[in-house]
């Protein structure tokens, strides 16, 4: 065809400019990398799960429950949809199983914390009488939908789009960073408590997303961490809750973590780090921990 009839049919209506169709399909193309580059759809499914999060995490009832459910979605589809990536570390299969696992360490972790903190006079408790039921059931709601939010945030979206950039490594660190600076806006909360939240918890559950490859894990660790405190009538991150039992601090702050609770203690920290370390171990043996990417030598 020649340039003049090429010219012509172009001019005729209903046929798109040829650069316009090009341009149209640059922009197009252009969008969709810029979502399936890692940052991409960590900032869409952050903002997603974020806002079921906002929306749910402190609602009456079940409502926190709801809203976890309704983040795996989120979660999914982002994955699915936007990043183009499979999804096992929520797969059904295995899951109870794992959750179960993750909650086994993580009240052993919180339980081991608080024996050692009263063993040396810190912590002393009465039986707080607000009633088994109702406390139960407000602590296990509230901490299933701070966990499974939190961690497909945090580990899901986060963790695993750093590490495609930067490696396992630099992601933990970054992730832990981020963890603790999110716990910064309590009335209680300072950087000291930030920073050892950041060690405690971000490296610890961290490393235990490295090694297991999965939320539930994860996130039923994490679950029983703040039900555990909960139902112990210690302060969670700094927020005062309704327990089964009351706890009566006495000592000083870096002993027993003061008003802010028990993550600002410096005795979670040791025994987190004590945690931390077989799983990164156990995590590179299974070839769970990924390399920075390097850059390619100068032509």
């Amino acid at each position: 065809m020649s340039t003049t009839s090429a010219a012509h049919h172009d001019g005729e209506p209903g046929h798109p400019a040829q650069g316009e169709g090009r341009g149209e399909g640059r922009g197009e193309g252009r969008f969709r990398l810029i979502m399936r580059a890692p940052l991409g759809w960590m900032l869409i499914g952050v903002i997603g799960v974020g806002l079921v999060s906002g929306l749910t995490a402190t609602g009456p009832g079940p409502l926190p429950v709801v809203g976890a459910a309704a983040a795996v979605a989120v979660y999914w589809a982002v994955m699915r949809r936007v990043a183009g990536r499979p999804v096992p570390e929520i797969d059904r299969r295995g899951a109870v199983r794992e959750a179960l696992h993750g909650g086994g360490i993580g009240a052993g972790f919180i339980v081991l914390s608080v024996l050692v903190i009263t063993m040396f006079g810190g912590y002393s408790f009465s039986w707080a009488g607000n009633g088994l039921v109702s406390v139960v059931a407000a602590a296990v709601m509230t901490a299933v939908g701070a966990s499974i939010t939190e961690e497909l945030m945090f580990r899901g979206l986060a963790m695993q789009a750093l590490e495609q950039l930067w490696g396992s490594r630099a992601a933990i660190a970054i992730t832990a960073l981020f963890f603790g600076f999110a716990h910064l806006a309590g009335p209680t909360a300072s950087a000291w408590s930030s920073l050892a939240i950041a060690l405690e918890a971000g490296v610890l559950l961290g490393a235990a997303f490295l090694w297991r490859r999965s939320i539930w894990f994860v996130a039923g660790l994490h679950f029983a961490w703040n039900a555990t405190e909960q139902l112990l009538g210690i302060p969670v991150s700094g927020d005062a809750v309704k327990g089964l039992l009351t706890a009566d601090v006495d000592g000083p702050a870096l002993l027993t973590g003061g008003a802010f609770g028990l993550e600002a203690s410096i005795v979670p920290v040791l025994i987190s780090v004590a945690l931390s370390v077989p799983m990164l171990v156990l995590a590179h043996r299974r070839g769970g921990l990924l390399p920075g990417r390097t850059r390619k030598a100068d032509r």
